[in-house]
């Protein structure tokens, strides 16, 4: 896992250091793009209830955008069919995700439908201080989790259409027993109703353009001024 993580390190200041190489044409768009790889990435969060699509619009969002990583979650649970270790989750045993959350090891973690979710603090950081956004797609306890730490993030809610549009998605991808759907269901009521803390909502109605949505905003908040400052102070000096 930690190798993988190194490669995706490289990856993204390997962009820093491509960067650098055209800073010397000292034209305003090639410093602007040396500064933006060089500088610490910003952490999104996006949440939603069980069967919403927040994970496969992560997924195609950082395929359509530069910079831009999904963190991915430890968690105690077995895998499912088609589910790789180290790409889809890092599949721990419990005991072994006991050990980390008494370590200190992670930035949230939380107990859902039975089994541990975490994001590990160390991953995150070796990302964002490699110049990569990320992505951490977390449920609404790990979000609070976050925020309450102080770190700064951008969180965006992913809303179902409807109630019954979620229960269509839940009983069509699930074998889950009708009482495990009821559980999930009752959740996701409870859940909905923390959309206010978000700063940002998305309603995943089609995939494709909840995806635009979403890019939308990390393309938005990336040229925020007190992001952009630097950067543009900097190109406002070559005038």
């Amino acid at each position: 896992m930690s190798n993988e993580h190194d490669d995706e390190r490289r990856a993204c200041e390997t962009r820093s250091q491509a960067g650098e190489g055209h800073a010397s044409a000292e034209s305003a768009s090639s410093a602007l793009n040396v500064v933006a790889a060089r500088r610490r990435g910003l952490l999104f969060i996006v949440s939603a209830p069980s069967g919403a699509g927040k994970t496969t619009l992560v997924e195609r969002l950082v395929e359509t955008v530069p910079h831009l990583k999904m963190s991915r979650s430890y968690t105690s649970r077995h895998t499912r069919p088609g589910e790789i270790d180290g790409v889809d989750y890092n599949f721990v045993t419990r005991e072994k995700f006991e050990e980390m959350i008494a370590a200190g090891d992670f930035l949230e973690w939380a107990p859902v439908f039975g089994n541990l979710y975490g994001t590990c603090a160390s991953d995150t950081d070796r990302l964002l201080a490699s110049g990569c956004d990320v992505v951490l797609v977390i449920d609404v306890q790990g979000a609070r989790k976050v925020r309450a730490q102080g770190i700064e993030t951008s969180a965006v809610f992913v809303m179902p259409p409807s109630f019954s549009v979620l229960e269509q998605r839940l009983r069509g991808r699930s074998k889950d027993s009708e009482a495990e759907i009821q559980r999930r269901l009752q959740v996701a009521r409870d859940e909905v109703a923390a959309f206010t803390e978000y700063e940002f909502v998305v309603v995943n109605d089609e995939v494709t353009a909840a995806v635009d949505r979403l890019r939308s905003i990390v393309i938005s908040e990336r040229a925020r001024l007190p992001r952009m400052r630097g950067d543009v102070e900097r190109i406002v000096r070559t005038f």
